[in-house]
């Protein structure tokens, strides 16, 4: 297959005229963000704040134009409006997210009234895991978490939402790109009977992804929406670490179950948990409870055991904070070095403590969004 040029986008992107402004979205300067790998585009058009979802159709004819160049296998277009002023007094009740952008397409939310369609059709429950803070080890707890629901007998899926800093294509032991048959959607990658995406599979590991707010947001709609996910039973969400716009916005937009939080032990990371616990429950997700990560160290060679960082002040967290904890997970080389391998415990080392530590914390988690029949309509932001 031919391979695509950011000139030969470009060149397609001079034949798309504004109508308002009457001339072609290149010469006009609304063309930003452009991003061309390996047949896969992404790109942001710039448009007056007041146009709003009127200016959806520009979207699409730019996505049109970019999609019939041989070689093309995703479009990602995104409207931005980055010179709006924020609301200075937004209601209460209304949705005062503007966070300085509008994004002019709303890729599976409604108008407020509206049936609210499935963002990922065929997919029973979504849950997010999620951290307040980086470093805590909520990639190698997603993708444990993920493998032991498979083990305990259910269709699962993960998605990496960590777009600036995709791990999952290494700790899930997957190397390649993902196949799309048709031009538009992508085959997941699989491994250990896990369905994958990631941005990992479309750039190379060592590239900086320096995307604005909304290509990242479209980015991510595109993997749940544009994803040959097929049944599952859940799709587990690695979210990005901690509570800016891109989270706010994903919590907002994504039909979640629920979501649970990762925390080690120690204050200043509890801190930063509870952060993540209050912005679930400003956007009104369910939060289905917390898990201590590096709860304590056991040395290999003489079993003494030693808590590095304290310890259950993740479990203190979730007793104050009337939340459930789900369990405890030690700060142990093996976790690590498999994880690294891409050879999760889970996996690797089933009948192990550690391995069946997840598969308990995988089950209480099924049991709590009720076997997949908690599915929700995506909430809505108030500000107060």
């Amino acid at each position: 297959m031919a391979q695509i040029s950011e000139a030969q986008v470009m060149q397609a992107l001079k034949t798309v005229v504004d109508p308002d402004r009457g001339g072609d979205i290149v010469s006009l300067g609304m063309l930003s963000g452009l991003v061309v790998r390996d047949g896969h585009v992404a790109f942001s058009i710039e448009v007056d704040p007041k146009r709003g979802a009127q200016a959806e159709p520009l979207r699409h004819a730019a996505e049109k134009a970019v999609d019939a160049l041989p070689g093309v296998l995703s479009v990602t277009a995104v409207l931005t409006a980055h010179r709006a002023a924020p609301q200075a007094a937004p209601q209460q009740g209304g949705h005062g997210h503007s966070h300085g952008h509008s994004h002019g397409h709303s890729h599976g939310g409604a108008p407020q009234g509206d049936p609210q369609k499935p963002l990922v059709p065929g997919v029973k429950a979504i849950v997010a895991v999620a951290s307040g803070k980086g470093g805590v080890g909520k990639s190698t707890t997603s993708a444990n978490l993920a493998l032991a629901l498979a083990a305990n007998g259910l269709k699962v899926g993960l998605l990496d939402a960590d777009i600036y800093g995709p791990s999952m294509p290494r700790m899930m032991g997957i190397a390649g790109r993902p196949n799309s048959p048709d031009g538009k959607r992508l085959e997941p990658m699989e491994n250990y009977g896990v369905k994958v995406m990631s941005m990992g599979f479309l750039v190379a590991e060592d590239t900086p992804m320096i995307w604005r707010g909304p290509m990242v947001m479209s980015a991510l709609q595109q993997m749940l929406r544009d994803v040959n996910w097929g049944t599952l039973d859940i799709l587990v969400v690695d979210m990005p670490p901690g509570t800016g716009d891109a989270q706010l916005t994903m919590a907002q937009q994504v039909p979640l179950a629920g979501a649970v939080i990762v925390s080690t032990p120690q204050d200043i990371a509890l801190l930063d948990a509870r952060k993540g616990l209050n912005m679930f429950r400003r956007v009104d997700v369910p939060v289905l409870g917390i898990i201590e990560n590096m709860s304590y160290f056991c040395c290999p060679n003489c079993g003494h055991r030693t808590d590095i960082f304290s310890h259950g002040g993740a479990r203190k967290e979730a007793d104050d904070l009337g939340m459930e904890f789900l369990g405890e997970i030690p700060l142990h080389l093996s976790i690590r070095e498999t994880s690294d391998q891409g050879q999760p415990i889970v996996v690797s080392q089933p009948e192990s403590e550690h391995a069946q530590s997840y598969r308990r914390i995988a089950t209480r988690l099924w049991e709590k969004i009720g076997g997949g029949t908690g599915g929700r309509a995506a909430p809505r932001i108030v500000v107060e």
